[in-house]
């Protein structure tokens, strides 16, 4: 299968101490050509692919892969792994969802629940939302002071270069959608009854607060996007294209690594099975 390289995706790249401002940011696909079927055929094949690179990675089991998904309210962070990981071999990949806090893990460091989802060598962890949560809701909601949160930044920052350092690839994700976007997404949510139990009446007050999470989410690219662990913000209004452009990252990512299945100590040819 042919290989993608990495560097075609540098657009949607933040570069190391880049000033963003998401509210200049389209949310639509940026490439004007791209069309929904066209998108899921590609997907398609690359979800193929995916799986044999997925079983490459494992077998090699030099390096680990941790996949950071972030985004506003409704912005497809379980649909996208839901549709991008489809078919892969759930024994080598698993979901680390972080929600609320709970009394015990309040009692340690912000980074303690984080760290015991970690991948192991050869395996690829997804985080739905993650320790940005750190330096983002609780920024926003005021859950401790000003000086405690910013200090989290370098935590950050060094936490990663430590689990570069131990041979994980860091690939970190925004979700970029617009407001009225996430507004068409929750009234679905209350008109619909099969997606009645996604709403939550606190994504209406969070809502209010968007222009503070976007002022949040800038600081977190401009402090934390470096090249070991860089930021890319994938256009999310159209499901289908932020499907596709983040299995072409991870793809393009993993055939960076040149994987091959390993040499065997005896020859195929000659041996029969009787």
């Amino acid at each position: 299968m042919e290989t993608i390289d990495i560097k075609s995706f540098d657009q949607y790249l933040i570069k190391e101490a880049s000033r963003v401002k998401l509210n200049e940011i389209s949310a639509n696909p940026w490439e004007q050509t791209l069309n929904k079927q066209d998108c899921n055929e590609e997907l398609s094949y690359l979800q193929k692919k995916l799986i044999q690179l997925q079983e490459k990675f494992f077998i090699d089991r030099r390096r680990k892969l941790l996949i950071v998904l972030q985004g506003m309210d409704t912005s497809g962070k379980n649909s996208t792994i839901r549709n991008v990981f489809r078919g892969f071999n759930p024994q080598f990949i698993h979901v680390a969802s972080f929600e609320k806090p709970t009394k015990k893990e309040l009692s340690y460091d912000f980074l303690w629940r984080v760290h015991q989802n970690i991948p192991a060598s050869g395996e690829i962890v997804v985080f739905d939302r993650s320790h940005y949560e750190d330096v983002l809701a609780v920024r926003v909601n005021e859950l401790c002071e000003e000086t405690k949160w910013r200090k989290r930044f370098q935590h950050i920052n060094n936490f990663e270069q430590l689990l570069v350092d131990e041979g994980t690839i860091i690939l970190k994700f925004y979700l970029h959608i617009d407001r009225e976007e996430q507004k068409s997404r929750l009234q679905q949510r209350i008109n619909l009854p099969h997606k009645n139990w996604k709403f939550d009446p606190s994504d209406l007050v969070a809502r209010k607060k968007w222009e503070l999470y976007e002022s949040a989410y800038e600081e977190v690219f401009e402090k934390t996007s470096l090249p070991h662990a860089p930021w890319y913000i994938i256009p999310a209004n159209k499901k289908w294209s932020r499907n596709l452009l983040i299995a072409q990252i991870i793809c393009a990512t993993l055939d960076d690594l040149h994987l091959t299945y390993p040499k065997v100590k005896f020859n195929p040819d000659d041996t029969l099975i009787t």
